[in-house]
């Protein structure tokens, strides 16, 4: 492809030919080769800019960035840009074909219930017999095909390339997780959405957005740059979800529990088996478990309906629908019910305890495992480990994923929100294994043993090394082995 025809749309100021063929477009300096584009980026740890000098000499024919090198070589092209992060965006959508406009992309952005929402959506498409696409933090894929995901929402380069590969398999939609980094680092830069759903904002990211403005301005990014023909559906129950759409220029449809909206469910039973809920008056029996998931389902149906399926197929499909790995999932054996959550933020703690405490009986005991992730948002450790002691009878702090992080250090702020009471029924096994086994132990018959964090993550991550560790295998290893 011509340089000239990637860079159609794009502010620059260009210091040589733009009739060069690039046969690669890279931000990667390791994969620069013969005929490659290379996008200079200045990432949160790395400045591309550095890595110039070697791009040229692997055999770049064209480069971008923010601020040109002292010395220009004769036989490359200099293609200076405000920002390079934007501008790979639209380069990529560019460079391979704009695939987003070629299939229904429908994102989903806030703190909690963008995996669940999206998978079930995938399911729910499927099932209504269309060839359908995935991005999500759990797996991505095209229709049953299952590819590698490493972000919750990819780089602009793998997004438009994985967007490609769907629309070549005849895809006719996308449902997509959209992070709040994806947004404020400009990997759906020229992406093009037919409809955004918006789920909730609960303190998350601090550690990357800094404050609570940031990480909402930035979640408002992504509906403020919808086109004026696709959809937007936020959850009115949030106080932000107005907020979400003040500037877009897409079709606004609200959801909620609690408010008057255009979709509006109401919960009339709860069990540990599911829920019997009604959604604008049309009752139904569906099997995800929670207030949380009757919202996520509600958004589900929405979506559906907006997407111009009609709302008795919607619902009759929705009753079908099981929760996503790693949700609100189940194990069993010696009589106790184990369940293993994803929930990593203090309010989806809150809302998974909650959902227990509305379920169980007095007799029930709930006893909680739980840890915070390393080199991430510290200020909620404390907050975590508080509601986990207000809401269970026993708790058990752990190591989540450490990274780099000393793990006893995590815990030693995680009990820094505990009262002297509170502490009573605390243990502390910084070895996630045995904090599970422990979990078990305490348990007696009829208890319920909730582990959070990680749900469907398969390895544990320490000092940058992952090994392979899996909540929901520990918990039937352990509930077997006492069986």
């Amino acid at each position: 492809m011509k340089l000239k025809d990637i860079l159609k749309g794009i502010e620059a100021e260009v210091k040589g030919s733009v009739d060069v063929e690039v046969k690669n477009l890279q931000f990667d300096s390791r994969q620069v080769g013969d005929g490659t584009l290379f996008v200079a980026q200045r990432g949160t740890k790395v400045d591309g800019h550095k890595f110039i000098a070697g791009a040229e000499e692997k055999g770049a024919v064209a480069l971008v960035c923010e601020e040109l090198p002292d010395t220009l070589n004769g036989g490359v092209t200099y293609v200076k840009v405000p920002d390079s992060s934007y501008a790979l965006g639209l380069m990529a959508a560019n460079y391979y074909g704009h695939p987003s406009r070629q299939l229904k992309l429908i994102g989903i952005t806030g703190t909690n219930g963008k995996t669940t929402t999206v998978t079930l959506l995938h399911r729910m498409f499927r099932l209504l017999g269309y060839h359908v696409g995935l991005v999500s933090t759990i797996v991505n894929k095209i229709d049953e095909e299952e590819l590698p995901t490493g972000h919750t929402t990819p780089d602009a380069l793998e997004l438009n390339q994985l967007l490609r590969r769907m629309v070549d398999a005849g895809c006719q939609y996308c449902f997509m997780e959209v992070s709040s980094h994806a947004v404020v680092q400009h990997r759906i830069a020229g992406v093009c959405y037919a409809g955004g759903i918006f789920s909730n904002i609960t303190h998350d990211h601090l550690d990357f957005h800094k404050t609570m403005a940031n990480y909402i301005a930035a979640k408002k990014g992504f509906f403020d740059a919808l086109p004026k023909e696709a959809w937007a559906l936020v959850n009115v129950d949030d106080k932000n979800g107005r907020v979400m759409v003040q500037n877009t220029r897409a079709e606004v449809h609200t959801y909620a529990l609690q408010h008057t909206a255009d979709f509006h469910c109401r919960m009339l039973e709860s069990t540990f088996e599911g829920m019997h809920l009604a959604i604008n008056g049309h009752e139904l029996w569906c099997r995800l478990v929670g207030r949380f998931n009757a919202y996520n389902l509600t958004a589900i149906y929405a979506a559906t309906v907006l997407c111009g399926t009609a709302e008795d197929e919607a619902l009759r499909l929705l009753s079908t629908l099981e929760a996503a790995p790693g949700r609100f999932q189940y194990v069993s054996g010696r009589g106790i019910t184990a369940i293993v959550d994803y929930a990593h933020t203090p309010d989806a703690l809150q809302n998974v305890i909650g959902t227990i405490d509305d379920i169980r009986r007095p007799t029930q005991q709930l006893i909680t495992v739980v840890g915070c992730g390393g080199d991430r948002d510290r200020t909620k450790r404390p907050e975590m480990a508080k509601i986990a002691a207000e809401g269970s009878d026993k708790v058990v702090l752990t190591s989540d994923n450490p990274r780099t992080e000393n793990p006893d250090a995590i815990l030693d702020e995680m009990e820094a929100g505990l009262t002297a009471e509170q502490l009573s029924h605390v243990v502390r096994i910084t070895d996630r294994r045995q904090a599970i086994r422990t979990a078990c132990m305490l348990a007696k018959e009829g208890d319920i043993v909730l582990v959070a964090g990680k749900g469907h993550e398969k390895y544990q991550e320490v000092n940058g090394v992952r090994s392979h560790f899996d909540d929901v295998e520990e918990l039937e290893k352990e509930l077997k082995v006492k069986s």
